[in-house]
């Protein structure tokens, strides 16, 4: 069982609070000083001045969207009407000519 280490930071977390638990204590100062920069282009929560940290639901709720998890599995249109008979019907004219 994988523990959501998310979940146990405080409302606003540092970037070296969020990279442990992001990506690990190994990983997190190369997270540090290289991803975050990436990361904020793409609309990764910046620093509240006021509470000098980045506001973690709004960090997961960007890892959600950034891979995909908020767009559900109903992001494709549906190609049509299911007509499942069809395919019978093929079935049984190919038996009909093959007589």
């Amino acid at each position: 069982m994988t523990a959501d280490l998310l979940s146990q930071l405080p409302l606003f977390a540092t970037d070296q609070q969020l990279a442990v638990a992001i990506v690990g204590k190994d990983r997190a100062t190369m997270w540090v000083k290289t991803v975050i920069a990436q990361l904020e282009r793409k609309g990764f929560p910046r620093i509240d001045p006021l509470h000098d940290g980045r506001p973690v639901p709004l960090v997961r709720r960007f890892y959600e969207g950034y891979f995909g998890i908020t767009a559900g599995f109903n992001a494709a249109a549906p190609d049509g009407k299911e007509n499942l008979g069809m395919w019978k019907s093929r079935r049984r004219s190919r038996k009909a000519s093959d007589e």
